[in-house]
């Protein structure tokens, strides 16, 4: 190969990685599309594994648009969503489940969070983010530039967009609670915990896991009086209105499943100082359990990377952040704690125990 040649398959290498990240975005909505048309369920139905006419038989669609949802499908099978072969004696193609489309199906499925990630609200926040950042920090955030007012406040008023938030916090601690139990429960043995919450959505979900696997376990969730007054009832944990700002009410541990990556460095130092407060000395089983990204902890493979990364530019939203161990320590440290241990195990998120 000449020294021209060379250059010129750079650049084509060159404009086909410019070209990835900007049609990005169409895996986003190709996955969109099949959540709204419900394929993954479609091809559950047929036992894992379905041809596009057994899949239009399933879904709702213009029968002049087969065609296209056979191009679509080809977009969500290269990008993995879905697995392709040829089918048995036959000319069509069998399209089928993979790891990643079955987090789609049964009973605890992701569903709820994808679809809230891809909604309008959130999609189009995004368009706004080469604006965001040549306005000073902290407001407004990137949701409030795109929409005139906070995520929280047009959730008081828009019940539908409300339930979206709620679904979606609900289906992931569902998912993420019973992987962490069933791998570190011990984190959560033997010990009184209050859980933290600083907004109205998923409301109990991490609590009811935890005290469904662990009914020795005295569970109180706090949050606003407000969040509080819809509260389930009839369950085995209590619920007590507070402030996380302003005092935690006494236990052995405390447990922020991302909470933390909502505030800015003063509130964080805030909220762990009063979670100090709240707990015993070390020597006697007091700790704070943070379930939260640490980022460069894990898995060192370029998809867990990038996902932390995306998930940190996700959290601008509503000025968020996303640490690395470097920033958690200095919090801590600031907070008064004195030893921490972080338990990467649960995908791009750990398991981070504090201690006093």
């Amino acid at each position: 190969m000449t020294l021209t040649q060379s250059t010129n398959q750079a650049l084509l290498d060159a404009q086909l990685n410019l070209l990835d990240n900007t049609f990005g975005y169409i895996k986003s909505m190709a996955l969109k599309a099949a959540l709204d048309l419900r394929i993954a369920d479609a091809i559950d139905h047929h036992g894992g594994a379905a041809t596009l006419p057994q899949i239009v038989d399933r879904v709702t669609l213009h029968p002049s648009k087969i065609p296209s949802l056979r191009r679509l499908m080809c977009v969500l099978t290269v990008s993995g969503v879905f697995g392709v072969r040829p089918a048995d004696g036959s000319s069509e193609l069998l399209y089928a489940l993979t790891p990643t489309s079955h987090l789609l199906v049964g009973p605890r499925n992701l569903v709820s969070i994808t679809a809230m990630s891809l909604s309008p609200h959130f999609v189009a926040s995004y368009l706004e983010l080469g604006t965001w950042f040549q306005q000073e920090l902290p407001e407004p955030c990137i949701f409030k530039l795109a929409h005139g007012e906070p995520l929280w406040k047009l959730a008081e008023h828009d019940a539908t967009f409300d339930a979206l938030i709620n679904d979606g916090m609900v289906s992931d601690t569902s998912f993420i609670m019973d992987i962490a139990i069933k791998e570190n429960g011990e984190v959560f043995q033997g010990i009184t915990v209050v859980t933290l919450h600083t907004t109205a959505w998923g409301l109990g979900a991490a609590a009811q896991a935890i005290s469904k696997a662990f009914p020795h376990v005295e569970y109180t969730v706090l949050d606003l009086d407000h969040v509080i007054a819809k509260a389930p009832t009839g369950t085995n944990v209590k619920y007590i209105a507070g402030d996380i700002f302003e005092s935690i009410p006494p236990a052995n541990a405390v447990f922020l499943k991302w909470i933390l990556h909502d505030w800015g460095h003063d509130d964080c130092v805030k909220i762990l100082r009063n979670c100090k407060k709240a707990i015993p000395p070390r020597d006697a089983g007091g700790k704070v359990i943070i379930m939260d990204i640490v980022i460069g902890a894990g898995q060192s493979n370029v998809k867990h990377r990038e996902v932390q990364a995306l998930f940190d530019v996700y959290m601008m939203i509503i000025n968020g952040i996303e640490r690395d161990e470097l920033e958690w320590k200095m919090m801590f440290s600031e907070a008064g704690f004195t030893d921490y241990k972080i338990i990467p195990v649960l995908g791009v998120r750990s398991i981070i125990e504090v201690y006093p």
